[in-house]
């Protein structure tokens, strides 16, 4: 039985478009992973907010603060978890407000108050509250990673050429103020 003889060049576009349809659904599949991550981790950050004006409102509540402050720090957890269910980009003003309520209304003087305070839990709220700020900063830098990671694919000439975002947005990274209390630093 003879078996026709094929010409390279058939042979070689066949390899050709063999390797840059796998080089497309790999970039699919890579870019479709990222924007997975890009979601969770705006979940997490979202979470993180609210943890955060969570142990904000906790602190407020504890009557460790005079009255005025706690009052001051209460609004400003309250505005931001009026806000809870509208997207994290809606929500920067408040946050950022947030996190200069709290360098406001925790000078150091008054947080070497609370971290003396053994006997009324001070020292257990500041702690919960420094691990809620710092999650919130390390959410939001893991979400601006991975939006920058999407950004970066989407921008190549393959990406662009063949489409392969589809109709998904483009994802931008989430800005607000969130620094740690200098006294808590």
């Amino acid at each position: 039985m003879h078996v026709p003889d094929i010409p390279l060049t058939v042979v070689l576009v066949g390899l050709v478009l063999l390797l840059l349809a796998w080089r497309l659904t790999y970039t699919a599949a890579r870019l479709d992973r990222l924007h997975a991550r890009v979601e969770g981790a705006l979940v997490a950050v979202d979470a993180q907010l609210v943890r955060r004006a969570e142990a904000v409102q906790e602190l407020a509540g504890s009557g460790l603060l005079d009255p005025a402050t706690s009052l001051f720090l209460a609004a400003a957890a309250a505005e931001t978890l009026e806000l809870e269910d509208e997207p994290v980009e809606a929500r920067i003003e408040a946050e950022t407000d947030l996190t200069q309520a709290l360098d406001l209304a925790l000078p150091p003087e008054t947080v070497d108050a609370l971290r003396r305070d053994g006997d009324h839990g001070g020292r257990v709220l500041l702690q919960r509250l420094r691990s809620s700020c710092t999650r919130v900063q390390l959410a939001r830098r893991f979400h601006n990673d991975a939006v920058v990671d999407v950004q970066r694919v989407r921008r190549k000439r393959l990406v662009r050429t063949f489409r392969l975002a589809g109709h998904a947005e483009l994802p931008h990274t989430v800005e607000f103020d969130d620094r740690l209390p200098s006294a808590l630093e």
